[in-house]
């Protein structure tokens, strides 16, 4: 694994994708950051972290034969991976909240960005950022339900062994996702899935709140929504919040 390690940059991802148009790139290369200034959430929501105190870093992947269709599986791994490395830590109450945040009870830790790139009906290759809340124990007051590691096990964490291990679990994820063993990477994702079959209260896009329980996910990666007339409704990112 090849770790390419910056004091500074404005996106991992957005580095890792320009050095990808002109450079052949090792599987698992990773680029990691002490400072992030323009990190990237979902849908160009914005990823704020103290300098030095936690983990961001992403991951670059080449495929083959790999179809489009089949991008919801891709999520699962990456979810999966820091989801078992955190729970291997010990980390309290951990679970993956729809599509690919992880959570400790209901305070975000870790946010998950995938950029695919596409070539006719198949993804080429994937850039895979990872921020994850590890040592900062001050966040801004306008940013709330957020936790770290350090305040959730009130200790300190070696970042770099941290990411080593993410980067292993990662590894052994991708390598269930080209073998084809859909099937294990998706029940392994519902098992810890954030409110899965809970009565929730919901809002949608139109800011109109329901009552539902989270089902699945669909094979287009939309979250599935139980109703109480018993209709299954299928939501896009920020089509749909917890509330």
């Amino acid at each position: 694994m090849k770790i390419i390690k910056l004091s500074a940059i404005d996106s991992t991802n957005s580095f890792l994708k320009d050095l990808a148009l002109t450079s052949t790139l090792e599987n698992f290369t990773t680029v990691a950051t002490d400072c992030q200034l323009n990190g990237r959430g979902q849908q160009g929501s914005s990823w704020e972290s103290e300098p030095n105190k936690n983990l961001m870093f992403s991951v670059f992947l080449r495929f083959q034969s790999f179809e489009i269709a089949e991008k919801s599986y891709l999520n699962f791994a990456v979810s999966l991976a820091v989801y078992e490395t955190l729970l291997a830590e010990k980390i309290p109450n951990i679970a993956i909240k729809w599509p690919n945040d992880i959570l400790s009870g209901n305070k975000k830790i870790c946010g998950i960005l995938i950029e695919n790139n596409l070539k006719g009906t198949e993804i080429t290759s994937a850039v895979i950022g990872i921020g994850l809340n590890v040592n900062q124990i001050d966040f801004p007051a306008t940013i709330s339900k957020v936790s770290s590691l350090q305040l959730l096990c009130g200790k300190n964490f070696d970042r770099d062994i941290l990411l080593e291990k993410i980067v292993f679990n990662l590894k052994r994820n991708i390598a269930l996702l080209k073998a084809k063993e859909f099937y294990n990477l998706e029940a392994a994702y519902l098992d810890v899935l954030y409110k899965k079959n809970i009565p929730t209260m919901f809002k949608d896009h139109k800011n109109t709140l329901f009552m539902g329980m989270v089902v699945g996910i669909s094979k287009e990666g939309k979250l599935q929504v139980a109703l109480e007339d018993e209709r299954v409704l299928e939501f896009g990112i920020k089509e749909i919040s917890f509330l």
